[in-house]
């Protein structure tokens, strides 16, 4: 079948962690015989800021990494229609404009050719359900939520059994240990500062504690201000500036050890989502620690796949053994690649997809979807 997917961007990452998920389950079902094409609004804003730092050169990584990948630019105010030709899946992001979300809605309604559904992958849902409600969903025939938490939000809000949760996942293509070893130092971190709503938990968690233990701490990621730099440089830690997603296997070889600090919105409203660096580093075979977060859903194996620290004086324990033990990193690096492997990867998600798009029949009408209320 043709899979039509609007996304933000394909091409960029700068600041959009979708893509990273996107660029591997498309690429799986592609793999599975279907014809799939990304949408993307031309000028959007994670591609113009990362074309603005570093011009067509920020595109390498991903075009070296994803060669068959097609991704197709629309002007604003596009006809719908011609880009919903042919279609027999189509998949609407949550970060597309509102009036984009319900032109296609619109579409759907009128000719109910295709299955269309809504792809939920952040937390506005509980950090700011405005926005999401400001989406007009009347058209689509479900959801699909990257974790149970967020799923049961959209079933508050009357979507019942069109709730579907879809975690995200490695893409195993790309994201997988070295085919040599060589030598790893220190620890990495690759994320974005954001909007200050985990300063105080990697302060905590990652810099104080990579300082403790006399461990050198490599920053990736973008949107870090004046403030964040001076935290990094007091605490010692080395900051990269952005870091294409393609790249990041490379940057998890050359270190022992990364950490994980989830976005508080993950562990105090939507518990039990993971986000997805954590499938990619467990994936790269990297010993993986990690601040508290509820594994709600049973996602994997806390203390076989990767160590919880239940505060920082734990994290600096932590991190001295890793460091210290090679069988204890050894066995964090098998352990956490099994379980992606087993039950976390892209081409997992696609065959799960599949099974939520199978008995969806385009003549379900749109009038049986809910609404956003």
């Amino acid at each position: 079948m043709k899979i039509v997917y609007f996304t933000h961007s394909l091409l960029s990452c700068w600041n959009h962690g979708n893509a990273h998920f996107l660029r591997g389950v498309l690429r799986e079902l592609a793999a599975l015989g279907h014809d799939v094409v990304a949408l993307e609004q031309e000028g959007n804003w994670s591609l113009s800021n990362l074309l603005a730092d570093h011009g067509e050169g920020g595109l390498t990584a991903f075009r070296a990494a994803y060669p068959d990948l097609r991704a197709h630019s629309y002007r604003p105010g596009a006809d719908v229609d011609m880009l919903l030709d042919g279609a027999d899946l189509v998949i609407v992001h949550e970060w597309n404009e509102p009036a984009l979300v319900a032109r296609i809605g619109r579409v759907r309604a009128r000719n109910g050719t295709f299955t269309l559904l809504f792809h939920d992958t952040h937390h506005r849902a509980v950090s700011d359900p405005d926005a999401i409600r400001a989406f007009d969903l009347d058209g689509f025939d479900g959801i699909l939520a990257f974790g149970e938490a967020l799923s049961e939000v959209y079933r508050q809000w009357g979507w019942g059994e069109r709730v579907w949760t879809w975690h995200e996942a490695a893409d195993i293509r790309h994201f997988h240990p070295p085919a040599r070893e060589s030598e790893r130092n220190g620890l990495v971190w690759i994320g974005n500062w954001g909007d200050g709503e985990r300063t105080t938990e990697l302060e905590e968690y990652l810099f104080r504690p990579a300082c403790a233990a006399g461990l050198p701490l490599d920053i990736h990621g973008v949107r870090y201000p004046g403030e964040a730099l001076g935290i990094l440089g007091r605490y010692g830690a080395r900051y990269h500036g952005w870091a294409p997603n393609a790249a990041a296997p490379d940057i998890f070889a050359r270190h022992a050890a990364t950490v994980h600090v989830p976005r508080r919105y993950y562990t105090r409203l939507l518990p039990g989502i993971p986000t997805i660096r954590v499938f990619e580093a467990l994936a790269c075979g990297i010993p993986l620690l990690s601040a508290p977060w509820s594994d709600a859903e049973g996602l994997f194996r806390p203390g076989e796949d990767f160590l919880f620290a239940k505060d920082g004086a734990e994290m600096t324990r932590r991190l001295r053994a890793v460091a210290s033990d090679p069988g204890l990193r050894a066995a964090l690096a098998r352990n956490g690649l099994e379980t992606v492997r087993e039950r976390h990867s892209c081409a997992h998600r696609a065959r799960e997809l599949l099974a939520v798009v199978d008995p969806l029949q385009p003549s379900i009408r749109p009038q049986l979807a809910g609404s956003i209320a």
